[in-house]
């Protein structure tokens, strides 16, 4: 384990050394950025808006007390949602999109010796390959993030009020009690710290495979199960410090 954490620190220092140009980063970077967020898109505003819906059907469920106000099954949604179901879900749900997608395509390019290419041509493969992945995730997903969170307090709504647990004015209300704008901060911070374990975890796996196509497989099932553990490790010890 510490031989693969100290390979994994060689591997960031990489990105940095002999890093290729501005230009070249920045235009393969928003080519990443493209293919990551169009891709995830569907998937993330499914996943958050049947996510908020359950949430608030789960709550009102529990809510049993009568001397309770219904507005305050908003209140928990709400919380639920933007601290932790939006940017932790939703960077577990890209782990395995994106995450296996990273692995799997720069592990089959360098089975192919493609990167092997690069470097003749005097490339720095993972500066060029590496690089702008890493950098299109930090930039996409507190996008995606945001999104889960609206989505997530719409499907509540609608879920809310089509199954006449609580009145539309109910979960308004319910979701302006006592708004604390830092969560938000807070949840976005996060889905920076998990978009950049996601991508360089899943880029790690991938560029260092070896072999043939079981092994693309394998790392690539490597990347998404390294990647979700270290979010959830991350996501505790964020809450700790930040909260």
């Amino acid at each position: 384990m510490l031989h693969n954490f100290g390979q994994y620190l060689l591997f960031l220092k990489t990105l940095v050394t002999r890093a290729e140009s501005l230009k070249i980063i920045f235009k393969r970077t928003i080519d990443e950025a493209i293919l990551i967020g169009t891709n995830s898109v569907f998937i993330v505003a499914l996943v958050s808006t049947f996510i908020g819906a359950v949430s608030t059907v789960q709550v009102s469920y529990n809510m049993v007390n009568a001397l309770i106000p219904r507005s305050t099954i908003g209140f928990i949604v709400r919380e639920m949602v933007i601290l932790e179901l939006a940017p932790t879900i939703t960077s577990i749900v890209l782990a395995g999109k994106v995450g296996s997608s990273i692995a799997g395509g720069l592990g089959t390019m360098k089975i192919t010796e493609q990167v092997d290419a690069l470097e003749v041509m005097g490339v720095n493969s993972v500066s060029y390959l590496v690089l702008p992945k890493i950098l299109a995730s930090l930039l996409v997903f507190p996008m995606l993030v945001v999104i889960a969170m609206f989505l997530g307090l719409l499907g509540g709504y609608v879920a809310g009020t089509a199954t006449g647990e609580l009145t539309a004015q109910e979960y308004i209300t319910g979701i302006r009690i006592d708004f604390i704008p830092y969560n938000v901060v807070f949840a976005l911070i996060k889905s920076v710290i998990f978009s950049f374990l996601i991508s360089s975890i899943s880029s790690f796996r991938g560029y260092n495979t070896s072999g043939g196509a079981l092994e693309v497989g394998a790392a690539s099932t490597t990347a998404v199960t390294q990647s979700v553990i270290a979010v959830l490790i991350a996501d505790f010890i964020s809450a700790q410090l930040l909260l």
